[in-house]
């Protein structure tokens, strides 16, 4: 198993519809995606108010970075919450 977490920046309003699109994006796009076990929202971080934490499971890395991230899932799971986007996300791995 392999969790990937991400720090995401939030454009500054756009918190309550980050977190809408990110749940749609979660219940409908992700139970989809070939070796995704789980997500989980951890919330806004507290030293800087504008970053949201989430993370997902994955059985391999090989599922999120070659299988989500290369099929239409993730053009789908992009249209949904990066509109919300203040730069790239910070996305790490660890097993």
């Amino acid at each position: 198993m392999v969790l990937e977490i991400a720090h995401v920046s939030v454009l500054p309003g756009h918190e309550e519809a980050f977190e809408d699109a990110l749940r749609q994006a979660a219940d409908e796009v992700l139970p989809l995606a070939d070796g995704c076990r789980g997500f989980a929202a951890h919330g806004w971080c507290v030293e800087r108010p504008n970053v949201f934490l989430f993370t997902i499971e994955w059985d391999r890395i090989e599922d999120h970075l070659e299988g989500f991230r290369g099929s239409d899932l993730f053009v789908r799971w992009r249209e949904l919450i990066g509109p919300h986007f203040d730069g790239p996300p910070t996305v790490e791995h660890f097993g």
